[in-house]
């Protein structure tokens, strides 16, 4: 979305909200496309906004170099640089031959995503510092890309797991 500035904000939270006798707003949690930036900006109803059309398509990630990931579109192979943060924290998962959906706005990235299970593999594993407990326990496990998160205690060092790339939590094996 852009407004009158003409800046374009991709918008992260928005709520609606009416205070007593006075008119309705909305109060928005906003990410500067250009910048990175987030901005909490309200609009009140008379303020112009103006939507802005992207295109989502699905490309393969051929490789990643530096703070960059390399994709190509599978039917026009068009190829694009785009920059690891535009996929967020799930930027860490990204792998060779991995689909991948952009949003593109003039030929540019806004946002990506990343599937939601990806296969990794057990690097090293921190030792526990409890003794045995009737709770299922869990321990710290550096992967192959660099992530460290908590997997349960059985599994051991060089075994391929499931892990969901939005929030870091183990899924299976």
């Amino acid at each position: 979305m852009t407004l009158t500035t003409g800046k374009m904000y991709q918008v992260i939270d928005a709520e609606h909200k009416q205070r007593g006798r006075g008119g309705a707003m909305m109060q928005m949690e906003l990410r500067d496309i250009d910048t990175g930036n987030k901005v909490s900006l309200r609009f009140g109803t008379e303020e112009a906004v103006e939507r802005v059309f992207v295109e989502d398509k699905s490309f393969t990630c051929l490789y990643t170099e530096n703070d960059t990931a390399f994709v190509i579109e599978s039917e026009t192979f068009e190829q694009l640089e785009v920059p690891l943060d535009v996929f967020g924290k799930a930027g860490a998962y990204l792998q060779e031959g991995m689909k991948v959906w952009l949003q593109l706005y003039d030929g540019r990235a806004l946002s990506g995503s990343i599937p939601k299970r990806v296969a990794c593999t057990i690097k090293e594993i921190h030792a526990s510092t409890k003794g045995p407990t009737v709770t299922p326990r869990y321990r710290r496990a550096l992967l192959d890309n660099g992530v460290t998160v908590m997997v349960p205690s059985y599994l051991e060092i060089g075994e391929e797991i499931f892990i969901n790339p939005q929030d870091d939590s183990y899924i299976g094996r």
